[in-house]
């Protein structure tokens, strides 16, 4: 499992880098100032969920079996289709209705974080009674 989210993390991250490049240097005065915050937006969450991603890949290292960190990884890789994803079309075609899909992608990332947190909190010696 660890593999598979540091692939998955690296491409996300690559991606990030490509498309942040991308909107800084050809959507630059295509897009209004308006559309090309909402790209932005979309570019930064799915960079630091990427770095997320990973975080999970490494603590799925020593514990590839924890469901925890299964759920967790592909809710940060489901946040990064449904949030950043929304965002880049919402951006680019202008379509509003967009917008409701983004807050999907919101709780998922909420959703893995809090999981990566139960596992941290369930793996940690002081919570061993």
């Amino acid at each position: 499992m660890h593999r598979q989210f540091l692939l998955l993390s690296s491409l996300a991250a690559f991606l990030a880098v490509a498309l942040g490049a991308f909107g800084a240097h050809a959507l630059r005065g295509r897009l209004d100032d308006y559309a090309l915050a909402i790209y932005q937006t979309g570019v930064q969450y799915q960079f630091w969920h990427a770095l997320g991603l990973g975080l999970i890949a490494f603590a799925a290292q020593s514990k590839p079996d924890a469901a925890l960190l299964r759920w967790a990884g592909w809710l940060m890789l489901a946040g990064i289709a449904l949030f950043s994803g929304s965002l880049y079309v919402l951006a680019l075609s202008g379509l509003r209705w967009l917008g409701m899909i983004t807050p999907f992608g919101g709780t998922a990332f909420l959703g893995a974080w809090l999981l990566l947190a139960v596992h941290a909190w369930r793996c940690s010696p002081s919570s061993k009674p």
